[in-house]
């Protein structure tokens, strides 16, 4: 066993140090978020800052935010901080009244064993995250410690880079899925699937097609109207329209433009994608899980300078839909 591996296996031990100092949630405000949203208002806490201390003040006393998502902090990826970043997060947290909508973990964001190697498999690493194929057991190991210590339950994943042709291995990848759900359920956890460009579901079309193959109650979608119109679909209506809405169970709310046949992401409001009458539907349809800023447009000179701009554009949209 190489070194890195042993450190990445040898780090599952620090959870146990990690959960003396628990998350008291009768402790912070059970609001949804600003003005009593029937949602939960979040931001993911790395497109504001690397500062994990920083990115929470900007939620909770920039944003009026009560709901964090987690993703990576200090340079470091969710699934590798170690007790003592997890013991200063949970003091900032509490610091800042917030709670976590989910771990967004990097579980099988890898390329799948046996087929061709993707032309979407990175070069380099993206958000700290170097797990291989075989890791993929710690990884889903170690997000279900974490959405436990952070008292969430919610984990998110992908379903792995995007193949040219899926179909001769995607009745192993559900069944991966189905397997990874119901071990995460048996911890009282549910795993959320990521429509993502760069990963074999990138549509509201291509995820209805695995929310029907994998049948638990355990797996969910985490619901991408910013990475849909990247892959040429228009999110809303259309691609929600395919969705089951009782298994949508989280939404990252970012906008996109098109030049030609290239897509580039935009802040929230001055995109393409409508997202005053997707929020309106998700209200309509009763979803009260989180919507998720996940800024991505890097326009506003800074992460947070660009984070808060988008923030103010998602605002207005969550004020038109009647949900702020």
């Amino acid at each position: 066993m190489d070194s890195a591996r042993r450190e990445f296996l040898s780090g599952l031990g620090a959870f146990a140090v990690a959960k003396s100092w628990p998350l008291s949630t009768s402790e912070i405000s059970k609001q949804s978020g600003p003005a009593n949203s029937p949602f939960r208002v979040a931001v993911i806490n790395d497109e504001i800052s690397q500062d994990f201390g920083r990115a929470c003040e900007v939620a909770s006393q920039k944003f009026g935010m009560k709901w964090m998502e987690l993703r990576g902090m200090w340079n470091k990826n969710i699934v590798k901080l170690d007790a003592h970043d997890i013991s200063e997060s949970q003091r900032i947290l509490k610091k800042y009244q917030l709670r976590v909508t989910d771990i967004a973990s990097p579980l099988f964001k890898v390329d799948w064993k046996g087929a061709p190697k993707s032309k979407f498999s990175p070069k380099q690493d993206q958000f700290n995250a170097d797990f291989t194929f075989e890791q993929q057991g710690e990884v889903l190991e170690r997000s279900i410690e974490l959405a436990k210590i952070f008292d969430t339950d919610r984990i998110r994943c992908f379903d792995f880079w995007r193949l040219d042709d899926p179909a001769p291995y995607r009745a192993a990848i559900n069944e991966t899925l189905r397997d990874a759900a119901e071990k995460a359920g048996k911890q009282g956890r549910i795993l959320v699937l990521e429509n993502e460009p760069s990963c074999n579901t990138a549509t509201g079309a291509e995820a209805a097609n695995v929310l029907s193959s994998v049948q638990s109650r355990f797996f969910m979608l985490n619901w991408d109207p910013g990475n849909a119109a990247g892959s040429g679909e228009r999110p809303y209506p259309d691609g929600y329209d395919r969705l089951p809405k009782d298994r949508i169970g989280h939404c990252h709310c970012k906008d996109a433009t098109r030049n030609g046949q290239k897509y580039e992401w935009a802040a929230m409001g001055r995109g393409m994608i409508d997202w005053v009458g997707q929020f309106r539907a998700l209200k309509r349809d009763g979803y009260q899980h989180a919507v998720s800023l996940e800024t991505h447009w890097q326009g506003g000179g800074s992460p947070e300078a660009s984070t808060e701009q988008s923030w103010a554009g998602m605002k207005k949209q969550l004020e038109r839909a009647g949900a702020l």
